[in-house]
């Protein structure tokens, strides 16, 4: 029912998250702090955008909320669901992208998000998105499997099949189509996620935003002070160029927001601040860069304890 739809406790879940991540994350850089850019959307609604750039560990980093509003829904977000035309909408999030220094350290990506449609007369239509993804440059085996084992963790206590059903959705959904690869070892994806009930759903969102530094933050404290040479750092460049193909042409969090007339520095939060693209780029057989491609991005479960490369 309608009544059991709490998006207050839902805006002070996200904005507390966001708090928490913030000081989190500068604590780990210890160089840098989070700028604070509060904004407003003319259309409806506005949001807080937190960046720390040029900092110990992150090159840049983005934790950003917003809740957003509008009398009618783009046509990215019509055309998946056509009983959505002639609503009104509600939607706020938080969501985040790490960028690190190091190219050992990987990128990260998380988001967590309600979505409310309403027409007079007729009962809310609403759901819950979100999840997150791991982009490393370098393989580490046990990385990826603590990573999906904390993801794993946070959901299991709201259904069985639901790692096992999202995971395979991040791997079907961050896929770089044109370049036939993942874009990273992937991680949770879900969307359109109302459970039981509006408590339980609620409930497997806030346990995937809570999860998501206990599954970053030791990959980060591990490899941070790895040494690096100029040639990785290069290549961490590289592969950032197929970060910002999937964010540009695929991402439908990004589709979403330039459509409905959002702020496209927010949006665009997620790219990172540097990048290359080479022409026809070839990695030495057998070398680390190869074995990322090769082994890496390619879905498998990274569970077990004796993941085979």
């Amino acid at each position: 029912m309608n009544d059991q739809i709490d998006s207050a406790a839902v805006r002070h879940y996200l904005t507390g998250l966001q708090e928490k991540l913030c000081t989190t994350l500068a604590s780990i850089d210890g160089k840098r702090e989070f700028e604070k850019d509060a904004w407003k959307r003319p259309e409806g609604g506005g949001g807080l955008t937190r960046t720390l750039a040029d900092g110990a560990v992150f090159e840049k980093a983005g934790v950003g909320f917003s809740e957003v509003s509008g009398d009618k829904l783009p046509p990215s977000a019509s055309a998946q669901r056509p009983e959505l035309a002639g609503r009104s909408w509600q939607a706020m999030g938080v969501s985040i992208v790490l960028h690190p220094h190091n190219p050992h350290v990987p990128t990260s990506h998380a988001n967590v998000r309600f979505f409310k449609a309403d027409k007079e007369g007729e009962e809310s239509v609403w759901w819950f998105g979100g999840g997150y993804d791991l982009t490393p440059y370098y393989g580490y085996v046990e990385d990826c499997q603590h990573w999906h084992q904390t993801a794993e963790a946070a959901c299991s206590p709201f259904g069985e099949s639901l790692y096992e059903e999202y995971k395979a959705w991040c791997d079907r959904y961050f896929f770089i189509k044109h370049r036939n690869e993942t874009r990273g070892i992937g991680g949770l994806f879900f969307d359109d996620f109302t459970g039981n009930n509006f408590e339980h759903a609620f409930g497997f969102m806030q346990s995937v935003g809570n999860s998501f530094l206990p599954a970053y933050v030791p990959i980060v404290e591990k490899r941070r002070h790895t040494e690096y040479s100029e040639q990785q750092k290069q290549f961490q460049l590289y592969r950032r160029g197929r970060y910002v193909e999937f964010n540009l042409v695929y991402d439908r969090g990004t589709l979403f927001g330039l459509q409905s007339g959002g702020r496209t520095e927010s949006i665009l939060m997620s790219m990172p601040p540097q990048a290359n693209w080479a022409y026809q780029h070839e990695t030495a057989e057998g070398s680390a860069e190869a074995e990322l491609t090769e082994h890496y991005l390619k879905p498998r479960d990274w569970r077990c304890a004796e993941t085979p490369l």
